[in-house]
């Protein structure tokens, strides 16, 4: 009809509204602050060039590296200060580590604290022993080491002027004359030098009471304090600090009773070798290289050369030259037998690492920072390698 309207063929306006309210709007992701500030810097700016993402990401991992850096440098710094009490702990650690498991065989049949004043006290009654032992022996070949030096001596002078050397005479003589001249120019010098390194005793006897007498508390209740340290920590922070002190501790002991198996090793096997030889003060320089092993890569070598002077000045060239030899069978009898097999319950580290680690701590803090150097590294590497196969795990 002409006065209808006329019917729209599309849905009603309402319809149509209805259904756009119904479909679902897609909502854009939203992105973190730091992904947006990585692509605006990454965007070209006008007048300015595109910054590389290799560039980017060199600079984050750099100044993270020197947050790190400046962390250790204060830890450095602070642990310089702190010598005494440092060492002193490390040498504590180290007492517990030999003798905590004697502390834990006779605590099984008697009560723990008898058990542990028993295991310090023996262990120092053989400290004791030993050192008086090598005092007796230096005492007792005093008299007949003069006449035998003296006359190594004037062997060594004529090995020089004969061949392959021909050194003159009058030269060995000339660098007596200076050596004398030199020595009483420099006597007050030398005399205050021996004066100051009385100072140095002293704080020794203090480190080594100090770490006597924590070591007692370590021996007895060690993992009773180091429960009462987790406790400190957040809850969600202790499993983890509880599987790191675990690996820390088993890896410092490992090393240090296979490093007192391998000093006891090629002590036992010098001082067969010199006994045989005949050269004098043989126990003293035995217990020489048993203590100097303590430092690897370097502590045997020098100790053999001191035995090897000893035996030039008393026995002649034929003898110091066989010393010398024992140098390099030692060596490698330690490297390529005892250290594979002594070291197995510990971390295994390359040598070139053992190497550079030793060098490393002689550099910083001289004989103390080479026989530290290298546990600490393989504590270290046995908390990584837990934590790394923890999270691996998960």
């Amino acid at each position: 009809m002409d006065g209808e309207p006329a019917r729209r063929s599309g849905p009603a306006p309402g319809r149509r509204t209805a259904r756009r309210a119904a479909r679902p709007r897609a909502v854009p992701p939203r992105r973190h602050p730091s992904a947006a500030l990585t692509v605006a810097a990454a965007r070209p700016r006008p007048g300015g060039s595109r910054v590389p993402p290799g560039l980017q990401r060199a600079a984050g991992y750099a100044w993270r590296l020197l947050v790190v850096g400046a962390a250790l440098y204060a830890v450095l710094v602070l642990l310089g200060r702190l010598v005494l009490p440092v060492v002193a702990v490390f040498a504590a650690l180290v007492i517990t580590a030999i003798l905590r498991p004697a502390a834990d065989l006779l605590g099984r049949v008697m009560p723990r604290t008898v058990a542990v004043l028993l295991t310090v006290l023996g262990a120092l009654l053989l400290l004791a022993g030993l050192l008086s032992l090598v005092g007796e022996t230096v005492a007792g070949e005093w008299s007949s080491l003069g006449h035998e030096f003296r006359g190594g001596l004037d062997r060594i002078e004529r090995w020089l002027e004969g061949a392959p050397f021909h050194v003159r005479p009058s030269a060995v003589s000339d660098l007596q004359s200076k050596l004398g001249s030199f020595l009483s120019a420099h006597r007050s010098t030398l005399i205050s030098t021996a004066v100051g390194e009385a100072g140095r005793v002293v704080e020794a006897v203090t480190g080594a009471a100090l770490a006597l007498f924590c070591s007692v508390f370590f021996i007895h209740s060690g993992s009773a304090m180091w429960r009462w340290g987790e406790r400190q920590l957040p809850a969600d922070a202790r499993p983890v600090w509880g599987r790191a002190g675990r690996a820390a501790w088993r890896s410092f002991a490992g090393y240090t009773r296979g490093i007192m198996i391998v000093a006891a090793s090629n002590a036992v096997l010098v001082g067969i070798a010199l006994t045989v030889l005949g050269v004098p003060l043989a126990l003293p320089l035995t217990v020489l290289e048993f203590f100097a092993t303590l430092i690897p890569l370097i502590g045997s070598p020098i100790a053999m050369a001191v035995a090897a002077v000893v035996a030039l000045a008393a026995k002649g060239p034929v003898t110091a030259l066989i010393v010398l030899a024992l140098i390099v069978v030692i060596g490698q009898i330690e490297g390529h037998l005892l250290h594979p097999i002594v070291m197995s319950w510990a971390v295994r580290i390359h040598p070139v690492v053992v190497a550079l680690s030793v060098t490393a701590g002689g550099i910083l803090a001289g004989v103390i920072g080479a026989a530290v150097a290298l546990p600490l590294v393989s504590v270290l590497w046995a908390v990584v390698l837990e934590l790394r196969a923890d999270g691996d795990s998960a």
